[in-house]
């Protein structure tokens, strides 16, 4: 029998604010010693309130505003009861009957082909604290402890792992763009957990739904949705029933594995936080922050693409909002725009890789860029020594015009000078020119290489070329 997958996604999104969601500790908690940024709030001593913070509520509109949600003016707070050693209170400020964004949709493409997957609420609540195991013992850190956590909740319209991987990449890419979160997932950023089922090809009813969690990378995103699937179907082919159960996703052997049954929402009592008021977000507030909201990923993708770029180097460069900013500004201060994104998802792209930091940080800077590419337009740099200037700027910054005039690398093109270059060449590589002069043309790209070794790149290419086959062929 032929099976249909059927995907909904819980993405977890942690909030950049400085603070935590009810209280004004700090909300940094990555390589912080545990238990520092703790307070009577947020480890529930009685007697502790709630205070909303405005900025987590600011950045789960423009979220929803980005999904195009629809944004609720009036929103409630509710508890989420349930016990567990990470979550002091006993209970989670959530959200539920009436969140702050509902409805919605993003667009993906997955398997070349796009598809749009719908958006069913987008609410705020609280994180948990985090339980460490070692040594036999167990103990807890409420670093994290009420840290902004921003839910987005999908329809089940994904249908397969590709999907669903790229789902949560726009998702990240989106939440990255608005600054409401760095969306690292090595660092519990952000996080998902998919609710997943199958059904025979054609059916109309829905399986039985199977949660699983711990899904902190894209690939474990894929390969743990690949891998349940598989499970259910296995099941489904000896004469089983799918049990409706939360399973956890094991990284280490690439199994799904059963953690307890599914719980449903009356299992959690929700009820409205009586130490919270309702929230009430006024017409002209919501269209203020809509008028902040930048220009989103797929906008600035085709933005790219009208100034003649390629769709796929359009994407590559939209990716990031700073990456395409820097590529802008290349742009703007006079940069051909084909050849600046040569430039930059070529050697710019290298140096991220390497450093692993933002562009921001690297010191080559547009300006800086553009001059340079100007420069090799304008035949004053070879391509090779083009290259050994960038190569210099991302060191130490500065001109390239000043480090091709400190490392004498101007391009030569005066005739005597190749001249006695290429002589010296065909004379080193005796059966390299014999074979040209025999007819066979492709050892002249190996001697023209030997004509640019040996003046490091300064050669004009072209023109050397041009003497080689005067020499060689006339």
């Amino acid at each position: 029998m032929n099976y249909e997958t059927v995907i909904g996604m819980e993405v977890h999104v942690e909030l950049g604010t400085a603070s935590k969601m009810f209280c004004s500790c700090p909300a940094e908690h990555f390589q912080v010693p545990p238990n520092r940024h703790v307070c009577p709030v947020c480890t529930a001593q009685p007697g502790a309130l709630p205070v909303i913070n405005g900025r987590a509520v600011e950045l789960t509109v423009m979220t929803g505003m980005a999904l195009n949600s629809r944004i609720r003016p009036r929103s409630v707070f509710a508890r989420k009861n349930y016990t567990y050693p990470d979550l002091p209170k006993g209970y989670q400020i959530s959200q539920y009957e009436r969140p702050l964004c509902e409805g919605g949709h993003v667009d993906i493409a997955a398997d070349g082909e796009s598809r749009r997957v719908g958006i069913v609420r987008v609410h705020l609540e609280e994180d948990t604290g985090k339980l460490l195991h070692e040594g036999g013992a167990s103990h807890v850190d409420l670093n994290r402890a009420g840290v902004p956590l921003m839910e987005i909740v999908s329809d089940a319209s994904i249908r397969s792992a590709a999907e669903a991987g790229a789902y949560v990449q726009k998702i990240r890419q989106i939440v990255r763009y608005l600054g409401a979160s760095s969306g690292d997932m090595e660092k519990g950023a952000l996080r998902c957990e998919a609710n997943i089922s199958v059904r025979p090809a054609g059916s109309e009813a829905l399986g039985t739904k199977v949660e699983v969690k711990n899904l902190n990378s894209f690939r474990s995103v894929r390969n743990a949705i690949d891998y349940e699937v598989e499970r259910q179907v296995e099941v489904l082919e000896a004469g089983g029933q799918v049990r409706q159960v939360t399973m956890g996703w094991d990284e280490t052997a690439e199994v799904t594995r059963e953690q307890r049954s599914k719980e449903e929402a009356d299992d959690y009592r929700y009820f409205p936080e009586p130490d919270l008021l309702e929230l009430d977000l006024p017409e002209a507030w919501i269209e203020e922050v809509r008028g902040r909201l930048p220009e989103l990923p797929d906008a600035r993708a085709a933005a790219l693409t009208a100034l003649g770029l390629a769709p796929r180097d359009a994407e590559q460069l939209a990716e990031d909002g700073a990456v395409a900013d820097y590529f802008e500004q290349v742009v703007a201060a006079g940069a051909d725009p084909r050849t600046a994104a040569n430039w930059v998802t070529g050697e710019i792209f290298r140096l991220l890789n390497e450093s692993g930091g933002d562009i921001e940080a690297l010191k080559v800077r547009p300006p800086q860029l553009a001059e340079l590419i100007a420069l090799a337009a304008a035949g004053a740099v070879s391509g090779p020594a083009a290259r050994e200037v960038f190569g210099a700027m991302a060191e130490s910054g500065g001109s390239p015009a000043r480090i091709v005039e400190e490392r004498g690398l101007q391009q030569v093109s005066d005739t005597g000078e190749l001249e006695s270059q290429v002589d010296e060449v065909i004379a080193a590589q005796a059966d390299a020119a014999d074979k040209v002069r025999s007819g066979d043309p492709k050892p002249i790209g190996f001697l023209v290489g030997q004509v640019m070794r040996a003046t490091r790149g300064r050669a004009n290419p072209q023109r050397v070329q041009e003497l080689l086959r005067e020499r060689l062929l006339s």
